[in-house]
């Protein structure tokens, strides 16, 4: 299988089992469309003909010979050894926990999965008992690794400060009698930080995500406070405070892009120019009868922002003023291992949520739907049946996945979204299928352009 797109001049083919990039000429670019598997040594008559008004003979037998070459090194219409492995897609030890220690929170966002924190519940915030009960939970069911992770997650998190702390605190103290090795994450809206919380979180924390949607009547459209008075003057100066800190640490900056800002490339780099080099804006995933949701007579424009934007990092990349934007990020040549390729993020496998009242779900996006409840921390309880069929979701067991070019990419997809919009985790979402094909073509895109660049100055010294 192989995918074929233009993108910012560039020609550029993909050979989706190997993983091999190809940027080459318009000759091959035309000649491999009419290509499959069943390459023979030489071109065939039909194909030469195909392009004969377009280019000479020897082109012609020339590229065919440069592609056949890549077909024989396994680069180029190689064989599927990803399959072997989706047999072998079995429940896994559990790694990672979203600890939801509050349902409540400070801002009003109105595009919320959560309903404004909630969780379609009442307001509430998770005991020091169920989150050292959690901990617990999580160091049993994860036999056989010793690197875990725990997200401090809400509503806001910074709510339930002194759990927080408490949670880490206990964690730390069971690493070396269990050998494992914790990481933390917290996500927060930023209202309640301070110099002191900011030391403990840089301190503390393996990475933390900031929220915010990028302009200032952008996020305060979106963004307001229980008042409804816009957050921006209240977080921006404190996001500012907590990078400055932060120095190496990993962090970044999420925002949420609506059907009201679709070139949401200018608060990409609203946010940069603020002094964030580590970006996010992820596309609003919402009831398509809400005003601000994206539907698919969005894509075009989307599409044409996502080039927009893959130019400007580009353009920033190559004179020094680069910054990380999280979709675009993409390694080519090492990547995810195969299971990971096969099941993407390990959503109720190896991934799972905990609520306040230390209720177990397959992740945070599952939280507050009895029908997904799993299990309990305070009891031990465990729906394994659940957990093997997480574990059998992969880019083989779901039908558009099987099929698709950007399959080893994205993994398959959200299956919490799946779930909600399409009424099945193995039935993908359409339009984050069709935005995530056109990050990863930007994201190939850009490696190639600045492999070239690169190639480029190298040859400039050479002389």
């Amino acid at each position: 299988m192989i995918h074929t797109f233009e993108n910012n001049g560039y020609r550029i083919i993909l050979d989706v089992h190997s993983g091999a990039v190809h940027v080459v000429d318009r000759c091959a670019y035309e000649l491999v469309q009419l290509l499959d598997e069943n390459m023979e040594e030489s071109c065939p008559a039909s194909v030469a003909a195909a392009l004969g008004d377009r280019y000479s003979p020897q082109e012609i037998a020339e590229t065919y010979e440069e592609l056949y070459a890549l077909k024989e090194a396994g680069q180029l219409f190689s064989e599927d050894d990803y399959q072997q492995f989706a047999d072998r897609m079995v429940s896994s030890p559990l790694k990672a926990m979203c600890l939801h220690v509050s349902h409540d929170c400070n801002l009003r966002c109105r595009y919320c999965f959560a309903g404004q924190g909630v969780y379609g519940g009442v307001p509430k915030v998770m005991s020091a008992e169920v989150a050292r009960a959690a901990i617990d939970f999580l160091v049993e069911k994860s036999v056989g690794r010793r690197n875990l992770e725990l997200d401090f997650f809400g509503g806001e998190p910074l709510m339930n400060w002194k759990v927080v702390k408490e949670t880490v605190a206990y964690a730390r103290s069971l690493e070396k009698k269990h050998g494992k090795c914790f990481r933390f994450t917290t996500t927060t809206n930023g209202v309640l930080l301070n110099p002191e919380i900011n030391e403990y979180l840089n301190r503390e924390m393996h990475n933390v995500v900031l929220s915010l949607d990028g302009r200032r009547e952008i996020n305060d459209a979106m963004r307001p406070n229980a008042g409804g008075k816009g957050s921006y003057d209240t977080i921006v100066p404190k996001y500012q405070q907590f990078v400055a800190m932060r120095g190496d640490k990993d962090y970044y900056v999420r925002g949420t892009f609506t059907k009201n800002n679709l070139d949401f490339s200018q608060d990409v780099l609203h946010m940069v120019e603020l002094g964030f080099t580590q970006v996010s804006v992820e596309p609003v995933i919402s009831d398509p009868k809400l005003p601000f949701s994206i539907t698919e007579e969005d894509l075009p424009a989307i599409r044409e922002e996502y080039d927009r934007l893959a130019r400007i990092v580009l353009e920033r990349k190559k004179t020094g003023k680069g910054f990380n934007f999280f979709h675009f990020m993409l390694d080519l040549d090492q990547g995810p291992c195969a299971i990971k390729r096969l099941r993407g993020c390990g959503c109720g496998n190896e991934y799972a949520a905990v609520d306040p009242d230390g209720g177990v779900f397959p992740c945070h996006q599952f939280v507050g739907q009895p029908e997904w409840r799993m299990g309990d921390v305070l009891t031990g309880e465990y729906d394994l049946e659940t957990k093997a069929r997480f574990a059998r979701a992969n880019v083989y067991s779901k039908d558009k996945c099987r099929a698709c070019w950007a399959k080893f990419y994205c993994s398959g997809g959200c299956n919490a979204n799946n779930q909600q919009y399409e009424g099945d985790i193995l039935h993908s979402h359409t339009l984050s299928c069709e935005l995530e094909k056109k990050r990863l073509e930007c994201a190939i895109m850009i490696k190639a352009a600045l492999a070239d660049a690169q190639a480029g100055e190298q040859e400039e010294r050479s002389h």
